[in-house]
């Protein structure tokens, strides 16, 4: 008997160590296919400046592999069909350009990888990769059961709708990415939906307010500050701009 518990003993450590550093254990607090499901809907039906379409979302984990895939619609027809893969090439680089102590949305990059600015050429690298975007039956599209689920997706995006996730301890546990109207309401709805998830202790950005906001500040094509966005019109800039009062991201508690 002494045997065979010191073999349950070694089997339960093991096991223990296995959970601990399987891949995506930072997803713990990620929100699952029916909750994000669940707010994405509630966001659309908000005013947010843009056409009111319906949208799709995707949830990446630290380590860019997809978690959730949804759609707001009745059906994946609902929505822009090459707004899916969007999403989660804005999850991506919204999780692979920020970092713990700070944030980068995808809206903040669009003036810096235009030509002359700081990042210019940022979004040629790391490209989507086909194979795991489009493999699969497109009837799983947005279910549980999304075949980009499981796999890293890739892809650079530079226009409104990504945003880096931070749970209530301040860590970066992965990103969101959403997609399917005006890039000015898809940031819009990306960044109510990340608050409903309680998922926007963001420490630091370039917006004015030190976050990951939107940023407005373009003249004759200029970004005053290096981080500017387009604005799409003007009522989806007033719901951004804000944001600082009706929806500020919340700060850790030390």
């Amino acid at each position: 008997m002494r045997c065979f518990k010191a073999i349950c003993l070694k089997g339960t450590a093991l096991l223990i160590l296995a959970v601990t550093y399987l891949p995506g254990a930072f997803a713990s607090d990620l929100p699952s296919h029916a909750e994000l499901k669940e707010v994405l809907r509630i966001a659309v039906k908000e005013n947010n400046g843009g056409f009111g379409f319906h949208m799709w979302a995707t949830v990446v984990d630290r380590d860019g592999v997809v978690r959730a895939v949804v759609f707001s619609g009745r059906d994946r027809g609902d929505q822009w069909p090459g707004s899916r893969v969007i999403s989660a090439q804005k999850a991506n680089t919204a999780n692979a350009f920020s970092l713990p102590e700070f944030a980068l949305s995808t809206a903040n990059l669009f003036s810096a990888v235009q030509p002359g600015g700081s990042l210019f050429g940022l979004q040629e690298s790391n490209p989507v990769s086909p194979e795991e975007a489009y493999e699969g039956s497109s009837e799983k599209y947005g279910t549980e059961k999304d075949p980009m689920v499981g796999h890293k997706i890739g892809g650079v995006n530079v226009f409104g709708g990504g945003l880096a996730l931070y749970n209530r301890e301040g860590k970066l546990i992965g990103a969101l990415g959403v997609s399917g109207d005006s890039s000015c309401a898809d940031h819009n709805i990306a960044w109510k939906v990340r608050h409903r998830l309680e998922l926007d202790y963001v420490p630091a950005g370039v917006s004015p307010l030190k976050d990951d906001n939107i940023v407005y500040d373009i003249t004759n094509g200029v970004s005053a500050s290096g981080w500017g966005h387009p604005q799409c019109s003007p009522e989806a800039a007033k719901i951004a701009q804000e944001f600082p009062k009706t929806l500020p991201v919340r700060k850790r508690k030390e």
